[in-house]
């Protein structure tokens, strides 16, 4: 698969040390080619990135396992969309919060959780559930990690496991998605966020401080994967790979739909819904530096993965990011 300008974005994220090294793949239809660029770590030592290393993909979580896990709940009838929250929360206290404001980031959750990260689970649950829903309930997309915590704390209350037990059982495993894993062996991992007191890297625990504090009962985050697998993620979703096997194909065509209450163009299910062209598309982003594209009408997809949080939180990288999704959806539609 040729793609000479996007490749070559792809190459100054690392040749102007945005991040160490990238793992990025392109996907044709049953086409796909995968490639591995620059280092795996800078600190302590600069050591080499490895094909199908696993890498902390963020909130990548939340649209490759939990918005999979709620949507075949609701499939089977054990969930639907405008159940409120209260349902399966009475802890919290804004009724009016429903399923579809948690998938679509429309529940404007308001509040602040003081000395949050230095909370255990159970403090830190609590906390959350005695935030509360603000005016722009249903009128306006505001992205929040917590939408998601909810929706795997609601899964548990239905199926009575752990969400990440669900997303294990429930989606990677029918996917075939055996590098995916939410206990992954540092050896294996790609590093995050280094330590200049302990001279040490964050490997083989997430980022996500809230996610660290909730460990399998957090639906934001938390999982690691690698490039292979998210590729085999992405052909199920363009329904290339076995479409039936954790969804059907008719939930599958939603996902390419506006699902906000607004209906502003704004969110899917989980996933951003944007237009380049007039030609609309699916993405979502990880804190880390990963990222997923998916062009339903040309079969297409791009999976990014890299660690911009090493050895520091690079935010340079986020306009690089940008031009990195406006140059392949360029070149990809030229193509067509």
């Amino acid at each position: 698969m040729n793609l000479p300008k996007t490749t070559g974005v792809l190459a100054a994220l690392t040749a102007d040390q945005l991040v160490p090294g990238v793992s990025y793949a392109f996907i044709q239809g049953q086409q796909t080619s995968l490639h591995y660029h620059g280092k795996k770590s800078w600190d302590p030592v600069v050591t080499k990135l490895l094909p199908e290393q696993l890498y902390d993909v963020a909130s990548l979580t939340k649209v490759v396992g939990t918005v999979p896990v709620i949507l075949r709940l609701i499939e089977q009838n054990r969930l639907h969309l405008d159940d409120s929250l209260t349902t399966y929360l009475p802890e919290w206290h804004a009724p009016r919060v429903t399923i579809r404001h948690l998938l679509t980031h429309t529940a404007d959750i308001r509040g602040y959780i003081p000395n949050r990260d230095r909370l255990n689970a159970q403090e830190l649950k609590t906390a959350l559930l005695g935030l509360s829903s603000g005016p722009l309930l249903g009128s306006q997309m505001h992205y929040q990690d917590a939408n998601f915590i909810f929706l795997g704390w609601v899964a548990t209350k239905i199926t009575g496991l752990p969400i990440q037990s669900l997303i294990s059982q429930m989606v990677l495993q029918p996917l075939g998605m055996h590098d995916s894993t939410f206990q992954p062996d540092p050896k294996s991992s790609v590093p995050t966020t280094y330590d200049l007191q302990t001279h040490t890297n964050l490997v083989g625990r997430v980022h996500d401080p809230k996610a660290r504090v909730l460990g399998e009962n957090c639906g934001s985050a938390g999982l690691f994967s690698s490039l292979f697998d998210l590729v085999h993620f992405m052909q199920w979703m363009l329904q290339i790979r076995q479409p039936g096997v954790v969804l059907t194909p008719a939930t599958l065509d939603r996902l390419s739909q506006d699902q906000t209450p607004m209906q502003d163009g704004s969110r899917s299910f989980g996933w951003q819904l944007n237009n380049f062209n007039r030609q609309e598309f699916l993405s979502q982003t990880g804190y880390t530096g990963t990222m997923l594209v998916l062009v339903p009408q040309l079969q297409s997809g791009l999976v990014l993965l890299s660690n911009r949080v090493h050895p520091v939180v690079g935010e340079r990288y986020l306009w690089a990011r940008e031009r990195l999704l406006q140059t392949y959806l360029a070149e990809i539609w030229s193509k067509k």
